[in-house]
């Protein structure tokens, strides 16, 4: 249910009648309220029933005077605020956790490790793409919380995040750790970011390596070790990071890499069974066998580094 529904359910409270717009006529509330003989259609408005008024108190109320007042004391309540129930229970329990001290680490930790808005998704949401398209959501978190998420955007070209003495370089996948400089200039990382599959680039690369050790940094998934492979394509000695991340559902993430053949693991998903070291086939069996995944953001640069194996 989003505020459109909430509101929408209060006005046949206030005003025993509320008309038809496209979230109304699709919404499984206003279904489950026809059919339980608590409100009927009227041409192009719904009517309420003399029951659906003490359901209403009993069920509605008080959480719509709760999520008024707070959407009037933010500013968000606009006209066009579509915000989902789950997602203004979250900024409440924000701002309840500020005001008592509860989240005042959680902020403090967002701010020192220069959270991303792909990152922060992936903590408070199905997956790391939820916030891509609720910018008006973004907006809303980093002012209630009162931090600055780095944006997800890139474009499809070889980005380089520089340090003073790199000791190795990082090819990641996505653009995410090289938003967030801290950890990797501390640690004398270089990162490249080429976007996603557009790797034929990299073929041009071979200069400004200066002869230091290349890596990977991918979403496990088949997708992301797909890339993997034509990434290595172009660059032979590159070296796959173990991920030391947790794996999430493929289906509860609402993910759309699946896996090939899920009933023969040892396959491996049509993947290049030589170009990945006994551990990373274990893994990768594991995850299938699951039908699990382990995005790139939820590993930590450093742990992966200094658990490799660099003679795999």
């Amino acid at each position: 249910m989003n505020w459109v529904e909430i509101k929408a359910l209060h006005k046949l409270y206030s005003d025993k009648e509320v008309k038809f717009n496209q979230t109304i006529n699709k919404s499984p509330v206003f279904k489950m309220h026809e059919q339980a003989g608590e409100i009927r259609k009227e041409r192009k408005k719904y009517v309420a029933n003399d029951a659906f008024f003490l359901v209403y108190k009993t069920k509605y109320l008080a959480e719509f005077n709760k999520y008024k007042e707070f959407l009037e004391t933010q500013g968000f309540l606009k006209p066009q605020l579509k915000f989902s129930k789950k997602a203004i229970d979250l900024l409440i329990s924000f701002d309840e956790g500020l005001k008592n001290g509860k989240l005042t680490k959680l902020r403090e930790d967002l701010i020192e490790a220069q959270e991303s808005v792909k990152g922060f998704s992936l903590m408070f949401f199905k997956n790391e793409k939820y916030l891509d398209k609720h910018s008006s959501l973004v907006d809303a978190i980093k002012k209630v919380l009162d931090v600055e998420l780095v944006d997800n955007k890139s474009q499809q070209y070889l980005y380089v995040l520089q340090c003073y003495k790199p000791k190795l370089i990082i090819l990641c996948e996505n653009g995410n750790f090289l938003n967030r400089d801290k950890l990797p200039r501390e640690n004398n990382y270089e990162l490249w970011y080429a976007g996603g599959r557009n790797v034929p680039k990299l073929e041009y690369t071979s200069e400004i390596r200066r002869g230091l050790p290349i890596y990977y940094s991918a979403d496990w998934d088949k997708d992301g070790l797909e890339i993997y492979q034509l990434a290595k394509e172009r660059i032979p000695d590159l070296k796959l990071l173990h991920p030391d991340g947790i794996s999430r559902s493929i289906d509860i993430t609402e993910h759309k890499s699946h896996w090939l053949d899920p009933e023969q693991p040892e396959l491996l998903s049509g993947l290049e069974a030589r170009l990945y070291s006994e551990r990373h086939r274990v893994k990768i069996k594991e995850l299938i066998i699951k039908n699990h995944w382990i995005t790139e953001e939820g590993n930590n640069l450093k742990v992966m580094i200094e658990n490799s194996d660099f003679k795999e």
